[in-house]
C-alpha cells in the first residue's frame, strides 16, 4: 500500500506540471479513485445497512438525510480529495450536478441504454484538476428507499422519503440500474 501512495505522490506531482494526463497517471488515479469510492460507500453504506436493520426506512432515512454529506465530507478530507456522490434522477438538491458531471452521466446513461460496460473515466476537468469519475449501480440492499413505490418502497416508507425530500426523483430504480455517478475531484499539489 505504501509503494502505490508513493507512486501515487510522485504521478500527482509530474501531472501538475502537465496539461493532459498520461496513461499510467490515469491507471494510478483510477486505481485510487475506485479504493476512495470503495472506502467511503463503505463508511455511508455500513451504517445505512445497520440502521436499516433496527429499524427500517423510518430510521435509516434520516440518518442519510443528515448525514450523508458530513461523512462525504470527512472522507473527502481524509483523502485530500473532493468527494461527490451525483444523479441525474436526484434526491438530495445538494448533490446536483455540475456541466462536467451532467455530460459524464449521460455517457453511462447511453453506455447502459446500449447494454455497453460502464468504466471509470479519468480525465483533467475544467480547473486542470484529475477527475476520477465512475458508476453507481443500484444494489438490492438500496431497493426500499430507490425502488418502485408500491413494490419495494411501501406507501408509508414514500412518505418518509418525501417529508425529508420533497422533490425526490430517485425512485423506480431496478437492481443494477445506473444510480449515479462518484466524482472525485483530486487537489493538485
Amino acid at each position: 500500500m505504501k509503494k502505490i501512495v508513493f507512486l501515487f505522490v510522485v504521478v500527482l506531482l509530474i501531472s501538475s506540471c502537465s496539461k493532459s494526463l498520461s496513461k499510467e497517471e490515469k491507471a494510478l488515479y483510477t486505481e485510487q479513485g475506485k479504493v476512495i469510492a470503495q472506502a467511503t460507500a463503505k463508511k455511508l453504506g455500513g451504517t445505512l445497512v445497520k440502521k436499516m436493520k433496527e429499524g427500517g426506512v423510518k430510521d435509516a432515512l434520516p440518518f442519510c438525510n443528515e448525514n450523508a454529506i458530513p461523512l462525504t465530507k470527512e472522507m473527502s478530507e481524509k483523502y485530500n480529495v473532493t468527494i461527490k456522490r451525483t444523479s441525474h434522477r436526484l434526491r438530495n438538491d445538494e448533490n446536483s450536478p455540475n456541466e462536467e458531471e451532467v455530460r459524464i452521466i449521460n455517457k453511462y446513461n447511453t453506455l447502459f441504454a446500449e447494454g455497453k460496460p460502464m468504466k471509470p473515466i479519468v480525465e483533467l476537468d475544467k480547473s486542470g484538476k484529475p477527475h476520477f469519475y465512475a458508476p453507481i449501480k443500484l444494489q438490492k440492499k438500496c431497493l426500499a428507499c430507490h425502488g418502485k413505490i408500491g413494490s419495494e418502497i411501501t406507501v408509508k416508507s414514500d412518505s418518509i422519503i418525501k417529508s425529508y425530500y420533497p422533490n425526490d426523483l430517485a425512485t423506480g430504480f431496478k437492481e443494477n440500474d445506473l444510480r449515479g455517478i462518484w466524482s472525485i475531484a483530486f487537489e493538485s499539489e
